[in-house]
């Protein structure tokens, strides 16, 4: 070809103004045509699929680098809650414990308070201070004394049965020895025989001794108290029969017994008062000479 001959139109092509004037007329043909009859639709969803891999690599690094931030920011957060959530589990946890405790003394004081309302001679409300220091006796300290007109051998119960007796008095407070200490003696009687018998402490239980090894007594039976003793009100729950041991030729059975009260988890206690004075025991000769002396009217009558 003979570039010598060929017209300057080919060589230099459209003057700038030329190419300026086509491309705004192009332009309007494919936005009027793409906006009334939709020419470009097509070809933007294939440039969408073909560029849509190209797309995710670029905004991979991006989105990765969101999601490590957002997985420690997340596991720092779960670990604060959980901190949080186990703090406020322990709290719960201690909370429940007190209100726990709470309801408990609150039943105790008030089956105590219905002890003494039932009781016509009433009684006085104490509170456990401590246990004797002794680790050879069973005692514990409350915080009634001389100041509330406590005196010695006054029995204490609490809302089950019997704990023991007031063997010490102080001021402020009283030292209560409880049936399961090897010094206490409780006369008792079979709420289901109505047989008579003496309980005694062993140091941490209660048995029965000098029981004829014929007696009619077996495992569940309910032991309480006789009143023949003058101290302790008739009808008291002491205890409950456990065991019951009859050995072969001997003359006496081996009775043993649970505590009804609480001798070792009681917090509170009633003081009963002392029982009235048993009146003395009549003379022989004056009850012969009376009823002589009736039976003469009688006669003459």
């Amino acid at each position: 070809m003979n570039f010598a001959t060929t017209p300057s139109f080919a060589n230099q092509g459209l003057r700038p103004g030329s190419q300026l004037l086509l491309c705004v007329l192009a332009s309007l043909t494919l936005i009027v045509g793409d906006s009334q009859f939709g020419l470009m639709d097509r070809t933007r969803d294939a440039l969408s699929v073909v560029l849509y891999p190209l797309q995710r690599a670029v905004n991979m690094p991006l989105s990765a680098a969101a999601h490590v931030g957002e997985f420690f920011v997340t596991q720092t957060q779960l670990k604060q809650e959980n901190a949080d959530l186990r703090s406020r589990e322990l709290a719960q946890s201690a909370r429940l414990a007190r209100l726990n405790t709470v309801e408990q003394e609150l039943l105790q004081l008030k089956a105590l308070n219905g002890l003494r309302l039932g009781n016509a001679q009433g009684g006085k409300l104490g509170e456990v201070l401590y246990t004797a220091r002794d680790p050879f006796s069973y005692k514990i300290i409350i915080d009634k004394g001389l100041d509330a007109n406590i005196s010695a051998g006054l029995p204490v119960v609490d809302e089950r049965g019997l704990l023991g007796q007031v063997t010490r008095v102080q001021p402020l407070t009283a030292e209560v020895t409880l049936i399961i200490d090897k010094n206490q003696m409780v006369p008792v009687r079979n709420q289901r025989t109505g047989q008579r018998s003496l309980l005694y402490g062993y140091g941490g239980g209660v048995e029965v001794r000098y029981l004829p090894a014929a007696a009619d007594i077996q495992p569940g039976d309910l032991l309480v108290t006789s009143g023949i003793d003058n101290l302790y009100s008739e009808g008291i729950p002491v205890a409950r029969v456990t065991r019951v041991d009859r050995p072969a030729g001997a003359s006496f059975a081996r009775v043993l017994c649970q505590s009804i009260a609480g001798v070792q988890s009681s917090r509170y206690v009633l003081i009963l008062p002392p029982r009235a004075a048993v009146p003395p025991r009549p003379d022989p000769a004056v009850t012969t000479a009376k009823a002589q002396k009736k039976k003469n009217t009688e006669d003459e009558g």
